[in-house]
């Protein structure tokens, strides 16, 4: 009896086909995630770090939710790259606001490898990480989409609840104009640098209008 092998071809995007509905099963990475997640929260809430009051609430937890909403769009994104550079895109301004950049790059894969996560998928979330602080140079439309979904919800999670007023109360010695124009100039960074998903754009877009106009661009008619 001859057994006759044939090629098997199936349609590019097969994958996410099936798979698409069915319920999401916990990463073998989960625990790891976890404590990563604990050591950061741990990190941003220490009172020598400015932001202490308010980071981990109003600006982390949010980004993490818009990654995971946008993500669900993208079935090809590796969940746990997102997961663990949504808490690691930060981690240099936690330790070290003078080097943040560069103390995410080096900081970053010594804990996480103290972690247990491996060595492979250690440098991938790092390549991420250097990818995402590239947004002065590089068109993030270009890069892998786990960088594009983390780098949107950063942007996004900026024009979301209390950010840029946080701006005005923790430098209320200078002037407010100052101040406003401080906050459209980060606006417009993460406007036209940071939120490259069409998704998010299109969800955030009355949110940036609206900011623009109560940091002073005023418009020309009202009615």
């Amino acid at each position: 009896m001859q057994i006759v092998l044939t090629e098997l071809r199936f349609p590019r995007d097969w994958w996410i086909e099936m798979t698409q509905g069915l319920p999401d099963v916990p990463s073998c990475r989960h625990g790891l995630i976890k404590e990563f997640k604990a050591h950061v929260v741990a990190l941003a809430s220490r009172p020598d770090f400015v932001h202490h009051s308010w980071y981990v609430e109003y600006h982390l937890q949010i980004v993490e939710r818009i990654s995971g909403e946008l993500a669900a769009s993208y079935p090809q994104a590796d969940r746990d790259v997102i997961d663990v550079l949504v808490w690691l895109h930060d981690y240099g301004k936690l330790i070290d606001r003078e080097r943040e950049h560069e103390r995410t790059l080096t900081e970053g894969p010594r804990v996480l490898i103290n972690i247990g996560f491996d060595q492979q998928f250690t440098d991938q979330v790092i390549a991420c990480a250097r990818e995402l602080d590239m947004n002065r140079t590089m068109d993030l439309r270009a890069a892998r989409i786990e960088v594009q979904i983390v780098s949107s919800a950063d942007g996004c999670a900026h024009l979301i609840g209390p950010f840029f007023p946080i701006w005005l109360w923790e430098n209320s010695t200078r002037p407010l104009r100052d101040l406003m124009g401080d906050n459209l100039r980060k606006l417009e960074k993460d406007w036209n640098r940071k939120i490259v998903l069409p998704e998010a754009r299109a969800a955030f877009e009355g949110r940036y209008r609206l900011l623009r106009e109560q940091n002073g661009d005023i418009p020309a008619r009202f009615v």
